[in-house]
This record gives structure tokens, C-alpha cells and sequence, in this order.
């Protein structure tokens, strides 16, 4: 029988995912707000600004800070086409989600639909990021966990998106981000309850290479470096709004 792999927990780690969860959240759900155009017609820059701070931050970053809390007896590495695909998969997934609800908010079907949508973005992206993961062994799961952490994320996502588009006040929509995190983290730290990692190799110091690969070690730089990237694009769409809410109350003062 192969062995199983000890792990362990850092505290420290988790509670940093926790925040940049939430982080990412309430810069989405505000964004969100601005989705739905006054026409009645739906804005693709800022669902995908919405879906950027999200998916990307609140859910992609989220999930590879959690996957440093979590310590393995043995040395592992990361495919970048799978975490790659997983980045994609969170950012659309919560496009998507923001954009059908942001149509008609007050339609029970939308927000059910939206909730499903983005609770499957997230464990899929989840899912894909595991898969992404390269170590000496494999990972024998748990499916009635992974079932539940399936329905974790649909149900607190739609919760989350309920509250933050049927509040006004900014104390309930930072609630509401909160909600999001712990959707997100729930969702995370519940799939990766499902998860046994066994061991196959006698060389558990050597982590897996190649071409396209990255080293658990170089992980922090990796998530860094994407989450800065994703966040100045949050900020260059903020400073575009703004510029252009500016703009009609200037033509107004010159008249």
C-alpha cells in the first residue's frame, strides 16, 4: 500500500486568502453595480472588469494562497497550461454570472441561474488548479466531499449575489463581500478535505520539472505577479469611469 503524505496547515496563509477573497469580492460587486447601462443594455467592459476582480483575485489568487497554507511532506510543482486554463476558467465563469444577473436582478431565475454559473466557475477553477498540480504520487478523492463542496459554492454564491445586488448602503455591501469570501474559501478548504495525497516516489525531496512547470517555491511569485497585473487593469478601468462620469457634469457646468 502507497503511503500517505502528512500534511500540515499554516494559519497564517489561510487567513491571508480570507482577505484577498474578500478584496477581490468587494471590488467586483462594486464594479458590478455599473454593469447594467441606463439604456437597459449590459456593459462587456465592466462585466469584465467585475469578472477580473473576482474571478481573477477573489477566486484564482485566492485559491494558490490557500495552496501555499497547505504543507506536504514531499515537493511539488505546477503545470502552467492547467493554472493558466483554471485563471481563465474564474474570470469567465464570473463574467458571465455578473452579466446575466446584472440584466434583471430582481428575476428569481436570473439570480438562481447566476449563482449556479458562478458557484460552478469557482469549482471548476478549483478543480482545474488541483489537477495543474505535479507531485511523486497522486491524489485519491473523496467524491461525496467534492460533491459538497460543489454545493457549498452554488449556495453561497447565489447568497452573495443576492445581497449585493438588492443592498444599497456600503455596510451591507461590504457584508456582502464578506459572504463571497467565505463562499470562496468554504467552497476551498472543503475540496481540499476531499483530497489524499499519496505517495509514489522513493525521492520525495526532487519536485517534478519541465518546460512548463513551476515550482511550489516560486508559487508566491507566480500569484503575485498575475494578481498585481489584474489589479492594474481593475485600476485603469476605474480611472476610466470615473473620467468618463466627470465628463457630462463638465458640459453641464459650462453651459
Amino acid at each position: 500500500m502507497n503511503p500517505a503524505v502528512v500534511t500540515s496547515w499554516q494559519l497564517p496563509y489561510i487567513a491571508l486568502s480570507f482577505v484577498i477573497s474578500v478584496l477581490g469580492a468587494s471590488v467586483a460587486l462594486t464594479a458590478a453595480t455599473r454593469i447594467r447601462e441606463r439604456s437597459g443594455g449590459i456593459s462587456r467592459f465592466n462585466a469584465l472588469a467585475a469578472g477580473v476582480a473576482l474571478g481573477g483575485i477573489g477566486v484564482w489568487a485566492m485559491h494558490f494562497i490557500g495552496m501555499l497554507a497547505l504543507k506536504l511532506d514531499l515537493a511539488s510543482s505546477y503545470s502552467l497550461p492547467e493554472t493558466a486554463a483554471s485563471l481563465v476558467a474564474a474570470i469567465a465563469g464570473s463574467s458571465l454570472a455578473l452579466a446575466f444577473v446584472a440584466k434583471a436582478p430582481e428575476r428569481l431565475g436570473r439570480m438562481l441561474g447566476s449563482g449556479f454559473l458562478l458557484g460552478l466557475g469557482v469549482v471548476v477553477m478549483h478543480y482545474l488548479g488541483m489537477f495543474g498540480m505535479r507531485f511523486g504520487g497522486y491524489i485519491r478523492w473523496d467524491w461525496g466531499i467534492v460533491a459538497l463542496s460543489a454545493v457549498i459554492a452554488v449556495v453561497a454564491a447565489t447568497a452573495a449575489l443576492w445581497m449585493a445586488f438588492h443592498t444599497r448602503t456600503l455596510g451591507l455591501r461590504a457584508g456582502a463581500s464578506v459572504l463571497m469570501g467565505v463562499a470562496v474559501c468554504a467552497m476551498h478548504y472543503t475540496g481540499m478535505n476531499a483530497a489524499e495525497f499519496v505517495c509514489t516516489t522513493v525521492n520525495r525531496v526532487a519536485a517534478p520539472q519541465g518546460p512548463w512547470t513551476v515550482n511550489a517555491m516560486d508559487l508566491p511569485s507566480l500569484v503575485a505577479a498575475v494578481s498585481l497585473g489584474l489589479a492594474a487593469v481593475i485600476s485603469i478601468d476605474q480611472m476610466f469611469q470615473r473620467a468618463t462620469q466627470r465628463r457630462p457634469t463638465a458640459a453641464r457646468a459650462a453651459r
